[in-house]
C-alpha cells in the first residue's frame, strides 16, 4: 500500500520534475524523522508531527554535530513534505509556518589558483590508463564548464554533440543549460570515447563516465578523484568538485567575462547567486589596482 511519502515522490518527480537524487534525498529526511519520532514520541506518522516534536529533532541534529546547512536542508525536505500535505488538503496548516532557518555563518569558498589547476592536469596526463584517462576529462570538464557533480554524473552520451561543439546537461529543478566545448576539450573527449568503447561490459551505457566495470559513477567516488588530484597541488582546507566550480567562475571573471554570462554558464536562476563568485575577483581585482595606479605605494 503505498504512504504519504510515496505520493510525495511521486508528486515531486513527476510534477515538480526533481531530480532522482533530489528524491531520494527527501525519502532519507522524511524517514530520518519518522524514526526518531517513533522512538521519542510513539508516533509513527510524518503528517501528524507538531513544532515541537520537529524542534526536538532540531536539537538532536544539532547536538549530533551536524551543521546548519545541513540541519536547514533537512528541515527544507520536511516544508516542502507540509507543502504537499496543504496541496492536497490533507492538513490545514504546516507546522513549520513560523520556523526561522538556523543562522549559517557564511564562509568564503577559497577557488583554486590558475597554476594549481594546470599543475593537476599535467600531472593526471601522465598515465594513459582507462581511469587517468577518465579523470582528466571529469577534471577539465569541470573546470572548462563550471557544471555541478550531480550534472557531471548524470551527463548522458545523448548529450555531447560534438558536430556543434556542445554538451547538454540537467540542472536544478530539471533546467536544462547547453554548454560550449572548447577543442582542447573536444579533443580529449573523443580520446576518452575511444577508450570507453573498449571497457568489456557497460551496464549503464546511457552515462558519458563509467567506471572499468561500465558502471555509473557515483557522487563519493567523483569527490574523492578531485580531493586526491588536488591534494598533491594544493594545500587549501576543502578540496571539491564544488570548489573547481567555484575556480571557474573566479578565472572566468578575473580574465575579464561579463557577469551575465557567468550566470548562464553556471545555470544560476538569480544573478545574487552568482554575485558571490565577485568577491575573490575583486581581490585580484585590488591587487592590479594597487600595482598598477600611480598613486599606489609601489610606483
Amino acid at each position: 500500500m503505498a504512504t504519504t511519502i510515496d505520493a510525495f515522490k511521486e508528486y515531486l518527480l513527476k510534477e515538480k520534475k526533481y531530480s532522482t537524487h533530489t528524491l531520494v534525498a527527501y525519502e532519507k529526511d522524511l524517514l530520518s524523522f519518522q524514526s526518531f519520532n517513533k522512538f521519542n514520541f510513539e508516533q509513527v506518522g510524518v503528517e501528524q508531527a507538531n513544532y515541537s516534536q520537529i524542534r526536538s529533532w532540531i536539537v538532536s541534529l544539532v547536538d549530533g554535530g551536524l551543521s546548519a546547512v545541513s540541519v536547514n536542508r533537512k528541515i527544507a525536505s520536511l516544508k516542502a513534505f507540509y507543502k504537499f500535505l496543504l496541496k492536497t488538503k490533507q492538513i490545514e496548516v504546516s507546522p513549520l509556518l513560523k520556523h526561522k532557518s538556523l543562522k549559517v555563518v557564511k564562509s568564503l569558498q577559497i577557488p583554486f589558483s590558475e597554476n594549481e589547476v594546470v599543475r593537476v592536469l599535467d600531472e593526471v596526463q601522465e598515465k594513459e590508463s582507462f581511469d587517468s584517462i577518465r579523470n582528466q576529462l571529469i577534471i577539465e570538464l569541470f573546470y572548462a564548464t563550471g557544471m555541478r557533480r550531480a550534472e557531471l554524473i548524470q551527463l548522458k552520451m545523448s548529450d555531447i554533440d560534438l558536430v556543434n561543439n556542445t554538451l547538454k546537461v540537467l540542472g536544478k529543478r530539471n533546467k536544462e543549460r547547453v554548454l560550449p566545448i572548447l577543442p582542447i576539450i573536444k579533443k580529449n573527449i573523443i580520446y576518452y570515447i575511444r577508450e570507453r568503447s573498449r571497457v568489456e561490459v557497460v551496464e549503464d551505457s546511457e552515462y558519458f563516465f563509467v567506471t572499468k566495470k561500465g558502471l555509473m559513477l557515483n557522487n563519493s567516488l567523483v569527490y574523492r578523484l578531485v580531493n586526491l588530484y588536488f591534494s598533491r597541488a594544493s594545500e587549501k582546507i576543502k578540496k571539491s568538485p564544488h570548489v573547481l566550480r567555484h575556480s571557474f567562475a573566479t578565472h572566468l571573471l578575473n580574465n575579464g567575462a561579463d557577469l551575465n554570462s557567468v550566470k548562464e554558464l553556471l545555470g544560476h536562476s538569480s544573478l545574487a547567486s552568482t554575485q558571490i563568485y565577485t568577491h575573490s575577483s575583486l581581490l585580484e581585482l585590488k591587487k592590479v589596482y594597487g600595482k598598477a595606479h600611480p598613486r599606489s605605494d609601489d610606483n
